[in-house]
């Protein structure tokens, strides 16, 4: 008997152990018939440059690439995995929502779907605050007014600019925003990655801001769907809370108005007054491994699943 696979990316800071905390639990809902019989690969996307969200980049290496034309196929030599495109499917949250929508982008027949959730920015008109092709400050609008970067509700805790700061002084390496850096932007002439803005007075760089373009998830698309539309229909689900800790609706509002422009069947739903950290706390994960399965077995149909 073979199985479908689920492929899950942990956010920025996590790494591949994370899952084993629940691992006896997921095993004996599996049993139970609470979960669908599915195999579970947990990637790991910590590198010594934060994340790699499996985007192929001229810091960290080609990780997507290897993703999909050397790792999967090594695993599904390996285990009894369904080996087809619908019986592979992606599923994270924030780093690794943005990593799963990346990677079914660029490899939409590969791939029976991505279950997304609070991706990072998926549109750069809106970055965690500032728009990368008109803002020429990281960390305040034209108006001079600061963009808030961590709230919780409607608290703001901390805007970009302490954010960032605060980053620097803890460490060169591997931070929240070295790590977008390490993935997006070209290598410098020390060798190391070009920083998107300078972190004493928030400037933008333009130059490393239009090589940052290409990752622009929701551009790629707009200027792509002719050929990627087809390939990508019923393929692309996201959740977000309408309350996220770092305003990462914002950018999927964005998103989710250029593929309703785009004719796209893509799910997107907003979870009323849920943060990056509470969206999985009424069964969303449980949801999305039975939206999967129906993929994998169409004619599937038992209790546990109706429900």
């Amino acid at each position: 008997q073979k199985y479908p696979v689920i492929y899950n990316v942990s956010g920025y800071g996590g790494t591949r152990l994370n899952p084993l905390r629940g691992a006896a639990q997921r095993e004996k809902e599996m049993l139970e018939g609470k979960r669908p019989e599915m195999i579970n690969v947990f990637l790991e996307a910590h590198v010594p440059l934060g994340h790699s969200v499996f985007a192929d980049s001229a810091n960290n290496g080609p990780w997507g690439t290897a993703l999909v034309k050397e790792f999967i196929p090594y695993l599904e030599k390996q285990f009894r995995m369904d080996a087809k495109p619908s019986g592979r499917f992606l599923t994270g949250h924030s780093s690794g929502g943005w990593t799963t929508l990346w990677v079914m982008v660029n490899h939409p027949e590969f791939f029976g779907g991505t279950w997304s959730t609070s991706p990072d920015p998926v549109d750069f008109r809106n970055f965690t605050g500032p728009d990368l092709y008109t803002n020429k400050s990281a960390y305040s609008d034209a108006s001079g007014k600061e963009y808030n970067l961590v709230r919780d509700q409607s608290k703001e805790l901390m805007t970009v600019k302490q954010y960032a700061q605060q980053e620097f002084v803890i460490g060169y390496y591997g931070g929240q925003f070295a790590s977008f850096n390490a993935v997006f932007s070209p290598k410098g002439d020390d060798g190391q990655p070009m920083p998107l803005f300078d972190v004493e007075t928030g400037r933008i760089d333009p130059f490393v801001a239009r090589a940052w373009e290409k990752y622009d998830i929701s551009k790629l698309l707009r200027e792509n769907w002719k050929t990627l539309g087809p390939k990508l229909k019923g393929k692309l689900h996201i959740w977000v809370g309408t309350a996220d800790t770092f305003h990462l609706d914002e950018s999927v509002r964005l998103l989710d108005a250029e593929l309703k422009k785009l004719g796209s069947d893509a799910r997107i739903e907003y979870l009323d007054g849920k943060t990056h950290f509470d969206l999985y706390n009424e069964g969303l994960m449980e949801k999305i491994q039975w939206e999967m399965y129906k993929v994998a077995r169409p004619n599937y149909k038992a209790k546990a699943a109706a429900k």
